[in-house]
């Protein structure tokens, strides 16, 4: 089978978080899955801007981002965290190949249109699958950061839950998943729905019942289930540990998100 593993905050920021995460993701591969991460790391680079004395700036759950922000971002999202992931899934005895989606073209950008201006914020405007599906037949895993090459030749930040719904949909995942740090989508009684269907998303958001980088992870999980992909589930990072049995069994974590 196909997997997409989102990996973001607290799973890249707490050490005994990330070691779980990795060894669920390498418990996948060692099983004959094939899977590729895609990886987020805004913590990250909101500390490194800090150090940088540049404040970071969110509209909607998007980095408003300059030149000098999105310079940043490469540094942080394919250097230090992408590397480090690598070598994460190495010491799990996996081979792990770490890209941006600059590499090999594999995917492209567009500017992200949006009032205010946001910068250098691009959406997936084309994606070439084949160089994932190079990795998979040398029993590797791609680690993709959520930057992509434009067709202006400049590098765009993409969101990366937004990054990794285009990955799915480009290699046809039989799965998505999204590690997180929240046990799953809360609905209005705060407890979390195990089950949202995407007729749900527009009316929860218009009664504020999901705000900020709930927004784009939910619109995320609505095009890759709209694109083909069978089945996305937001999954809390402590949780990881399912993650091979996602598809095999029910389980009791997280929220799946549904065509209806």
């Amino acid at each position: 089978m196909k997997y997409v593993v989102k990996l973001g905050g607290a799973g890249l920021e707490v050490p005994q978080l990330l070691k779980g995460c990795v060894r669920a993701i390498a418990e996948l591969a060692r099983d004959g899955n094939q899977v590729a991460v895609v990886h987020g790391g805004g913590v990250q680079l909101t500390r490194t801007l800090k150090a940088l004395g540049k404040q970071s700036e969110f509209i909607n759950g998007l980095r408003v981002t300059d030149e000098e922000t999105r310079d940043a971002g490469l540094m942080v999202f394919a250097g230090k965290i992408n590397k480090s992931l690598v070598a994460a899934l190495g010491a799990q005895g996996v081979p792990a190949v770490g890209l941006s989606g600059g590499d090999g073209l594999m995917f492209r950008a567009r500017k992200k249109r949006t009032a205010p201006d946001l910068g250098f914020v691009g959406e997936i405007a084309a994606s070439d699958p084949r160089w994932l599906e190079a990795i998979w037949q040398l029993s590797g895993v791609p680690v993709l950061c959520s930057m992509a090459l434009g067709f202006d030749g400049e590098y765009y930040n993409i969101n990366a839950d937004e990054m990794a719904s285009a990955c799915a949909v480009a290699c046809r995942a039989d799965a998505l998943v999204f590690l997180t740090d929240v046990p799953g989508v809360k609905g209005m009684n705060g407890e979390v729905l195990r089950w949202l269907s995407i007729d749900q998303i527009a009316e929860m958001a218009k009664n504020a019942i999901i705000t900020g980088g709930m927004l784009p992870k939910l619109s995320a999980c609505r095009e890759a289930l709209l694109n083909g992909v069978k089945r996305v589930r937001i999954l809390p990072a402590d949780a990881a540990d399912c993650l091979p049995d996602l598809c095999s069994s029910r389980i009791a974590h997280g929220t799946e998100v549904m065509v209806a």
